[in-house]
């Protein structure tokens, strides 16, 4: 194709925003009945999440079965079926939005597309069961502005997904895409370009919270025949979807970033480096960046500016080591994914020995609407050090389980009891894990705490890429220390001592005391061994894996103590030390226990009460899920 100049990329825009026009309008506005074509809608849309997933239960054949639908009852011309990116509200998916009235239909199964087009499409009537019923008013809701999920969001990096399709680059152009790089590349310096990125105050996203803005500054400052621009998409904590989403929902966003990341920095090369067990990802990267390319918005001579870039995708094996800039960048080259020590910094020595910049996908999706609505805007979101908004993956004994962005600062006690609707079945909160197995288990006391970078390190924890996982009263501390070590065993690369023999003794250690084998001398150990270990190790990884030690030692300390003087788990989660017995009282001798027992640990005659051998019993659980008149104690 041509060179595509600015006026090209003008067109584009205006002639994709009046297809955007009803879905923007209905984004900013909701209507408080349904606009079916019955009353006198002339263009209606449907929208559906095309995230992981919502496709992992069958979103792709409601999509298909609304196209069905729609063609059967002959209105397929006046409706169109668009499949986005992550809607964020994963609890309550699949979803189905409908356009111009912003009805917000949760759980939707493949079989209730006929129903959505036959009463709301053509009758204009809601298909009430399919609402969202919200859990203080029993009411139900049709539009997610009025759902506490989203009241307190501010989408910046997400800012598309589940609005435009991610497969068209028309729909992103409509959204001002590219005009952030045509503003940089026909208005700014490299040098502008970073001072505005530094002014904004974008710290990275992938964990440590550096200045995007100082890291671009010394790749632009380094002298090299040629420089990389690295997007690490190695998401690998564990519950963790944040640049997994934006991917998927919004690739365009990286694509442009990246190149808008080269101009500054002097680099005409981009690479992504992305975990293979992301195919959807990988797949909607490849379109955005065969469909810049043909736009001529990648390639030579972008936007007639004399500028060429260009971005290839490189594949990680899964390796949580390679989010590790430096690991990441000895795995592009085919080397074995081990981090080095710095200095010499990757924007001095990186990439197959040349200058590269390497930031994260949240990072990156942030700067392309920063050079469009400038750094004044988003430094007024935020913090005084943490500014603009952070994603979170929100997992575990939480009702509202999802993707969310939030403002830095907004409080624990916000994101969990307002957006997260709370702790599942009414159990009391226990803890949160913030930073994944490199963050720490934070408890009530931490809930109004202001979620900025300097306040989670304060409290014992840390950012990280954004994992934030629930637990609740049956949430044993002990084991979920142990389980994050369990992890960090796995994934250590094995370099350095205190991460490959260092963090294997915590696991050791922390296995004995759920055991009932540990020792008040253990207890001095664990933290002994974990300052060492984050002092000493050669990387990140190392450093911050006996964060969730330290901090439930700090916090859940005589959880620690209950477990080696004791033998005893109050949450029942470490069946070493669990004992299992009959309550005479209750048993009715029906021996749906004994039938159930797979380690014939239990006696007993027909009607009479039944007893549990200890000695053979296997602590499996299997007796208590048998017995009908809740006979069995467990202590």
């Amino acid at each position: 194709m041509k060179t595509l100049h600015i006026e090209d990329l003008n067109k584009i825009r205006e002639k994709a925003q009046a297809a955007l026009v009803l879905r923007e309008q209905s984004d900013s506005a909701s209507s408080e009945q349904s606009c079916g074509l019955a009353c006198g809608a002339k263009h209606m849309q449907l929208l559906c999440c095309g995230g992981t997933g919502c496709k992992a239960s069958s979103s792709h054949k409601i999509v298909e079965n609304l196209q069905k639908a729609l063609e059967a009852n002959g209105v397929a011309d006046k409706v169109e079926v668009v499949t986005t990116g992550c809607f964020g509200f994963c609890e309550k998916g699949p979803i189905v939005k409908v356009i111009p009235d912003n009805t917000f239909y949760t759980q939707v199964k493949p079989e209730d597309a006929e129903e959505i087009v036959k009463s709301h499409i053509i009758d204009g009537k809601r298909v009430e069961r399919l609402l969202y019923v919200d859990p203080k008013t029993k009411q139900h809701v049709s539009d997610s502005k009025h759902m506490d999920f989203y009241r307190k969001q501010v989408r910046i990096a997400l800012r598309n997904c589940g609005l435009i399709d991610p497969e068209n680059i028309d729909e992103y152009i409509a959204r001002d895409g590219y005009q952030g790089l045509a503003k940089c590349l026909l208005e700014l310096k490299p040098e502008d370009v970073i001072d505005i990125v530094s002014q904004s105050g974008l710290r990275g996203r992938g964990g440590a919270g550096f200045p995007a803005g100082s890291k671009w500054k010394h790749a632009l400052a380094a002298k090299a025949e040629k420089k990389y621009v690295v997007c690490n998409a190695d998401e690998g904590d564990p519950g963790a979807f944040m640049d997994r989403s934006i991917m998927e929902g919004d690739p365009n966003s990286v694509v442009e970033a990246m190149a808008i990341c080269g101009y500054a920095t002097g680099s005409n090369y981009g690479l992504i480096y992305i975990r293979a067990e992301y195919p959807l990802a990988v797949s909607r990267l490849r379109v955005a960046i065969a469909q810049a390319r043909k736009y001529g918005l990648l390639g030579k001579n972008i936007l007639g500016s004399g500028f060429n870039f260009d971005i290839e995708i490189r594949y990680g094996a899964g390796a949580f080591v390679c989010g590790e800039a430096t690991a990441l960048v000895h795995s592009m080259e085919g080397k074995r994914g081990e981090p080095r020590m710095k200095p010499p910094h990757l924007t001095d020595l990186g990439y197959m020995g040349y200058p590269t910049n390497v930031n994260n996908v949240e990072t990156l999706a942030n700067v392309p609407i920063i050079m469009t609505k400038g750094a004044e805007w988003f430094a007024s979101i935020g913090t005084e050090k943490s500014k603009g908004t952070k994603v979170f993956a929100l997992a575990g004994k939480i009702n509202n389980v999802g993707l969310i962005e939030v403002p830095m600062g907004t409080t624990l006690r916000e994101i969990i009891y307002e957006i997260g609707g709370g702790v599942k079945d009414g159990k009391k909160f226990k803890a949160v894990q913030t930073g994944g197995p490199s963050g720490g288990c934070l408890t009530e006391k931490h809930l109004d705490i202001p979620i900025d970078y300097e306040s989670l390190k304060e409290a014992g924890s840390m950012m990280g890429s954004g994992g934030m996982i629930v637990m609740d009263e049956d949430d044993c501390m002990v084991s979920v220390a142990k389980f994050y070590l369990d992890f960090t065993v796995n994934e250590s690369c094995g370099k350095c001592t205190p991460c490959r023999i260092g963090n294997k003794r915590l696991y050791e250690i922390l296995t004995r005391i759920t055991e009932g084998k540990g020792t008040p001398e253990d207890l001095e150990t664990l933290k002994r061994l974990s300052e060492v270990i984050k002092e000493t190790s050669l990387c990140g990884l190392g450093q911050s894996s006996p964060n969730p030690v330290l901090s439930t030692l700090a916090n859940f300390y005589e959880e620690y103590v209950e477990h080696v003087k004791q033998h005893k788990c109050r949450a029942k989660q470490c069946k070493a030390l669990l004992t299992y017995a009959v309550m005479p009282d209750k048993c009715k001798g029906c021996g749906a226990c004994k039938r159930g027992c797979p380690a014939n640990a239990i006696m007993g005659d027909v009607r009479k009460p039944h007893v549990i051998d200890p000695y053979k019993c296997i602590r499996c659980g299997m007796c208590k899920s048998h017995c009908k008149f809740n006979a069995i104690h467990v202590s």
